[in-house]
């Protein structure tokens, strides 16, 4: 059994003529540490089923097991603290909080887990994505490819098993786009599962 298991899974939209089957009995298996790229035109359903292997969205019917629990198992308290721990999800859109500069943005999972920081592995992450002179400045005074380099490290501030990333280069322009990928390829050295 893989780390990111999807058994069957269905996700409707509306009904009668305007049905729209997002997802219509998908299946997958990811095994651990393996990166998977999930591709499809728009409108295909690559968001919904990210969403539902994230445990951010419930399935009209199947199953979505992730690191051997099921997710249809918990409370929706138990399921946001699983998700926190377990999975990092990475935006389109970046969702940094403007009032918080990029040390704040990052330690926000940390800080609402209730758990001290690990400063040195926080430290090595900023490092990693070129944030460490960036501390203090504010999302507004960032390029978009630095923002979308806050958000994975806040996704990696818990130290999850598993990064789901939705088209997180479909912002940028394409010298940031190449950027964003550079960084997303050097996580592999953390041996963390990946879906794109």
């Amino acid at each position: 059994m893989g780390i990111v298991e999807a058994r069957e899974i269905k996700k409707y939209y509306g009904s009668g003529e305007a049905r729209v089957k997002a997802l219509d009995g998908i299946s997958l298996s990811v095994e651990k540490g393996e990166f998977v790229a999930i591709v499809g035109s728009s409108g295909s359903g690559k968001t919904t089923l990210l969403n539902m292997l994230g445990g951010l969205d419930v399935p009209d019917s199947g199953e979505v097991i992730i690191d051997g629990k099921r997710l249809n198992d918990f409370s929706d308290d138990e399921l946001t603290v699983f998700r926190r721990r377990k999975i990092g999800f990475i935006f389109q859109q970046y969702n940094l909080l403007p009032m918080l500069n990029v040390w704040e943005n990052i330690i926000l999972p940390v800080k609402m887990d209730g758990v001290k920081a690990d400063r040195k592995y926080l430290g090595e992450v900023t490092s990693m994505l070129g944030l460490a002179d960036k501390q203090e400045r504010l999302p507004e005074e960032l390029s978009g490819g630095q923002q979308q380099r806050v958000a994975i490290a806040r996704a990696l501030a818990l130290n999850p098993r598993i990064l789901f990333f939705d088209e997180p280069t479909s912002a940028l322009d394409p010298e940031l786009t190449g950027e964003v990928l550079r960084v997303i390829r050097s996580l592999a050295d953390l041996h963390i599962t990946m879906v794109i």
